[in-house]
């Protein structure tokens, strides 16, 4: 049999008991995990040493090393988010609908765990806590499944959690980790319908395509995230430079910075020279229109590719527009539903933008980094869905749930 097979197997196995499970139960597992990545930081660090050694001789960018990097401050902000989710409502067990039909049947409709949650991810390895961490506190069963450049790194944090759920109620069976790197172990997870209730994916436009076309188990979609922030021509600077700023440099190698800066031209006329070599003295590459080149000599040249490409790194597309309406076309061209800003005081429009624009999150006057599991209250994330159904946006607690009816009679029978 194969591990995957095999694992999934033992995480369907251990659904029947996490439906015993009381909240103090898996709030008690959450916080003996917490306290077990503090207490073995040191051996977690040293395993993540091995992967960002082998990153290094392959060639990882630094973007990507930075994603995949722990140290003892990243690790207790991990715990941190698992303190987070014992902290949140557990929505479990929640009484959605109730109704009494005529011929008396009582009818509840209750929130319930979806069941195996199988997560497929690239480098970092705090999604591995995160996930773990949401997976758990409602009931789920998880499979796991990394990337090969995080693979120590995801060991020994699994192998921790494993050692505290061994002291509590909660069966560390419900915890898998797919320890092959082949890529043939994602394409098996894919087809485990009966066995995996949904996969989410997280990562590069790769991963995820590969995940939405082949997979027969249904799927979250969790998008790439090419962000725009538009400066209207009634934009405060005071606001728009820190917000761009913060949007692109902050961590540039995640989902929710900005990847293309839209300007009106008469605020690009004013003050995109001036942005433009901030962004520069913070080590941004800018690559723009022909309009913004001629406002700013010394910018690169930006192609058709440059708007549809998620950097993930130090390099920002800038387009000078007409005003709100090229704005929005150009994110309806190009964006890929994740975030969306507009900075402006003009309250007309930036009511159309927050309307208008098909996003998970639309944002007036502050930075698209925003959009974040732990930024919206929810701890931490499973990922940020892009699509419309079932869960959008940060998926927290609450996404990881489904419901059932529970029907109560007295002898009733269907004339």
């Amino acid at each position: 049999m194969s591990e995957v097979r095999d694992k999934t197997l033992r995480a369907k196995a251990a659904t029947r008991a996490m439906n015993r499970l009381t909240t103090e139960q898996k709030n008690e597992a959450l916080l003996a995990m917490a306290d077990a990545l503090i207490a073995r930081s040191a051996s977690i660090i040293e395993a993540n040493a091995i992967d960002l050694e082998r990153g290094r001789a392959n060639g990882t960018s630094a973007s990507l090393l930075d994603r995949l990097a722990l140290n003892g401050q990243r690790i207790e902000a991990i715990a941190e988010g698992l303190r987070q989710i014992v902290e949140l409502d557990d929505p479990t067990g929640r009484i959605v609908e109730e109704t009494t039909r005529p011929n008396g049947l009582h009818i509840r409709k209750i929130s319930v765990p979806i069941g195996v949650v199988g997560i497929v991810y690239e480098a970092r390895p705090n999604v591995t806590v995160d996930a773990a961490g949401l997976c758990l506190k409602t009931g789920n069963a998880v499979v796991l499944r990394g990337g090969s450049a995080a693979l120590e790194s995801n060991r020994r944090i699994v192998a921790v959690m494993h050692e505290a759920l061994a002291r509590t109620s909660l069966p560390p069976e419900a915890l898998q980790l797919i320890e092959s790197s082949d890529r043939s172990s994602v394409d098996e997870m894919l087809k485990l319908n009966g066995l995996l209730d949904v996969i989410i994916p997280r990562g590069g436009r790769s991963l995820i395509q590969n995940v939405v076309q082949n997979a027969t188990v249904p799927v979250i979609e969790t998008g790439e995230g090419i962000c725009h922030t538009y400066l209207d021509d009634e934009a405060d600077p005071a606001k728009a430079e820190p917000i761009v700023i913060n949007a692109k440099v902050q961590r540039p190698s995640v989902c929710n910075s900005m990847e293309t800066l839209l300007v009106h031209e008469r605020y690009a006329g004013a003050h995109l020279a001036d942005l433009a070599a901030k962004l520069r003295d913070l080590g941004v590459e800018l690559r723009g229109c022909a309009k913004s080149r001629t406002l700013v000599p010394w910018m690169g040249e930006a192609t058709e590719d440059d708007w549809r490409t998620e950097y993930n790194d130090l390099i920002l597309s800038v387009k000078t527009v007409s005003g709100l309406d090229e704005a929005l076309d150009h994110i309806r061209e190009y964006g890929t539903l994740h975030s969306e800003c507009i900075v402006t005081e003009h309250a007309g429009r930036a009511e159309t933008f927050l309307q208008e624009v098909d996003a998970a999150a639309v944002y007036h006057n502050a930075s698209t980094r925003f959009t974040d599991g732990f930024e919206f209250g929810y701890g931490a994330e499973i990922g940020i869905s892009t699509q419309k159904l079932h869960a959008r946006g940060p998926m927290g607690l609450p996404a990881l749930t489904s419901t059932k009816y529970v029907v109560h009679g007295s002898g009733q029978i269907r004339g």
